[in-house]
């Protein structure tokens, strides 16, 4: 008996979209909850290939929402166990494994001849840097946040609208799962539906996910979606790019927002001395903004548009020195 026979009975599917999924070449990005719930069906639908990107190691308080892992992963990166237990599961599907963070330099070297592209990451700098791209080159992404009880997943690019159309601006504060706190299930449930929307996308299934978004609540148990198929790009004046340290040059006017050790051809401020000083560059500069995860920089970003009409770069840099 064919271990895909209970989907490929579908007439969704059949032997055709098999060979579909079989040939099919997927990026994702993240290692985490929603990837960790997303991944064992995509392997388990026999997707051919995988590319998986993470830089992070597991730890313990990852464990109730990451099931993939178990407590002997911990300390351990994370794409490492991911692609020990899915090899588990089918070791039909390639999979391919990068120990670190997609990033402006490198999102064309993972993005390129990909099917689709999954943004897993949860990280709002690795959205946009990904969005940006897919949107730039035709590309279908399959993008999810989950925080708290709730969580939403959007099909974007690829002919339809990019994330910025739907989240033009970031929020005001930087919650992530860390300091937030979010519950297991909701990130199960958003990573599950990326599985899904991947392989209607790789199946060709009507309607597209892309240009939808759902919304998924479990405190309140609701859920909610819009098409959003020809909603308006933010003109160029909104949006702010994210770029790497390396594409840095000496003629940028280069802020950073963190809290750190300084060094010379650095300006240093916090957001409040930024907004009271009304720092800008000359003329003819461009301003490189610099924070741990690129809210704070956007911030400065749109106050630093108030009153300068320069290029300005963002840089997300955790707190990695310059």
């Amino acid at each position: 008996m064919s271990r895909y026979l209970r989907q490929t009975c579908l007439p969704e599917v059949g032997e055709t979209g098999q060979t579909l999924l079989a040939s099919a070449r997927i990026l994702v990005v993240g290692a985490g909850g929603l990837g960790c719930a997303a991944l064992p069906y995509l392997v388990g639908a026999g997707v051919g290939q995988i590319t998986l990107v993470d830089g992070d190691v597991v730890s313990l308080s990852n464990l109730h929402r990451q099931v993939l892992y178990r407590e002997a992963d911990v300390d351990l990166p994370k794409v490492e166990c991911a692609k020990r237990h899915l090899d588990d599961l089918n070791n039909n599907c390639v999979i391919t494994t990068h120990f670190t963070t997609l990033t402006p330099s490198n999102v064309d070297v993972f993005c390129h001849e990909m099917d689709v592209i999954l943004d897993c990451a949860d990280n709002f700098a690795v959205s946009y840097v990904l969005s940006d791209y897919c949107h730039a080159h035709n590309l279908k992404l399959v993008s999810a946040s989950a925080l708290g009880f709730k969580g939403y997943i959007g099909g974007f690019c690829g002919g339809k609208p990019s994330l910025r159309a739907i989240f033009p601006e970031l929020p005001q504060r930087a919650e992530n799962c860390s300091s937030a706190g979010v519950m297991g299930p909701i990130v199960g449930t958003i990573g599950c539906l990326q599985a899904q929307f991947t392989l209607n996308l790789l199946l060709n299934i009507e309607p597209s996910p892309l240009g939808q978004l759902v919304s998924i609540d479990l405190h309140n148990l609701r859920q909610s979606g819009f098409r959003f198929d020809d909603a308006p790009e933010p003109s160029e004046n909104q949006l702010l790019g994210f770029i790497d340290t390396d594409e840095v040059t000496s003629q940028d006017w280069l802020v950073d927002l963190r809290k750190i050790n300084k060094q010379e051809g650095v300006q240093y401020f916090t957001l409040d001395e930024f907004d009271q000083q009304q720092a800008q560059p000359h003329t003819h500069q461009r301003a490189v903004l610099v924070c741990r995860t690129g809210l704070t920089a956007w911030r400065a970003a749109r106050k630093l548009q108030t009153y300068w009409q320069g290029e300005i770069k963002l840089i997300a840099l955790g707190d990695d020195p310059l």
